[in-house]
């Protein structure tokens, strides 16, 4: 079978393009031979009759308020018919969340201006945006997401039948068990993209509670990840000078390490040097105004492969995903509830082991080679479907 990928990759720098490049080495190494089209000013070339003439199915990859793949996926869906189109949902209960289309006048200045404006405009916009993504989502073969609550709620709003809708977990790699760190102080891990929506500074100002109630406590926080995202609705300053200027006013700098662009190679080692993840995200309440997202996350995902538990707000599906034994949920943008967990671990550090082996576990079930051959055997059925 040969299957074409439309999706970012790297160099970007998102969690989409990480997550594509991940899936795609482990669907190719179930058999399925995926190829990258050809590209047309940063648009997916679907007219390239000679490449698409001998492609069996086509996937793609949609979110972090992508258009090229969804416009991509309404042209092929003209062109070719009997072609058999599926995608993943990374932040459902939407397909495209804005206008897939560029905007033209007045439009096209405030998709780039600052925050508010670009929200605005996917706001004025979103009844034409959501009747074109139920008219595609009706179109498609195969909608995947990754967590279950995601799946419910992109079939009611896409106002699809339920068995278009097929949850395969978050991928995660294969990697060898490390024991916890025997050592105090308890060593939090906050991994991932740092942007603005990820409660950092939530993430902060729970530490700075701990630190004045517990002034001896022994504890360290690391903010590992990429500094420098490329985000859908643009960025505001420096966002990291920023965190390390709060950091600093609240007096828990020396208590914070920061491990900046941190290679790949180092991401399990850094991970395994910790007692559990801290993912203390935030939906937007812009967002809110036009769905629910109930994705994951790829910092989750390594998580579960490096046997490590997590605390996580009860954002996206984190409540769904830490609810195998593998961490704890506090109401998010509450920084008094974050600390409490975090003393609560102080105190009973025996936790910590529990949610290793609950993050093992889950990690064993979803690693790479099993999760692409579910995916195989979607695609190899989408096809029989077709004929």
């Amino acid at each position: 079978m040969r299957l074409a990928l439309l999706a970012p990759l790297p160099p970007l720098q998102n969690g989409i393009a990480d997550y594509a490049q991940a899936w795609m080495t482990a669907v190719r190494a179930a058999g399925v031979e995926v190829v990258v089209p050809p590209q047309q000013q940063g648009q997916w070339d679907t007219a390239d009759a000679g490449f698409w003439q001998g492609i069996d199915g086509v996937h793609a990859e949609l979110g972090g308020g992508r258009g090229p793949e969804f416009l991509a996926l309404e042209q092929l869906r003209a062109r070719f018919p009997q072609l058999p189109l599926s995608a993943t949902v990374h932040d459902p209960e939407r397909l495209v969340w804005r206008s897939p289309s560029l905007p033209r006048g007045p439009g096209r200045w405030l998709a780039a201006a600052p925050r508010p404006l670009p929200q605005l405009l996917a706001l004025s916009q979103d009844r034409r945006t959501l009747a074109r993504e139920r008219a595609l989502a009706r179109r498609l073969d195969a909608l995947v997401t990754l967590t279950r609550s995601g799946g419910q709620v992109l079939a009611e709003r896409l106002q699809v039948g339920a068995d278009k809708v097929h949850f395969i977990a978050h991928g995660n790699g294969v990697f060898a068990p490390q024991a916890l760190p025997d050592t105090v102080p308890l060593q939090l891990l906050y991994f991932g993209f740092l942007y603005p929506g990820k409660g950092i500074e939530d993430l902060l100002d729970a530490l700075a509670r701990v630190r004045r109630q517990r002034p001896d406590a022994a504890v360290r926080l690391t903010l590992a990840g990429g500094s420098a995202p490329e985000l859908a609705f643009g960025r505001r300053g420096d966002y990291v000078a920023g965190l390390r200027e709060r950091a600093r006013r609240l007096g828990i700098g020396d208590w914070i390490q920061w491990r900046l662009d941190l290679p790949a190679a180092q991401i399990v080692p850094c991970v395994q040097a910790h007692h559990a993840m801290l993912l203390p995200y935030r939906d937007s309440k812009k967002l809110a105004l036009l769905g629910r997202m109930r994705g994951t996350s790829g910092a989750l995902s390594w998580a579960n492969a490096c046997g490590r538990g997590v605390i996580a707000s009860d954002a996206r599906a984190f409540a769904e995903e830490v609810s195998h034994g593998n961490g704890d949920v506090f109401a998010q943008g509450d920084s008094a509830a974050l600390a409490e967990r975090i003393t609560a671990l102080l105190d009973a550090p025996a936790r910590a082991a529990e949610w290793a082996a609950g993050a093992a576990a889950l990690g064993q079930q979803r690693q790479w080679p099993r999760i692409a051959a579910r995916f195989a055997a979607l695609f190899a059925s989408l096809q029989e479907g077709r004929r």
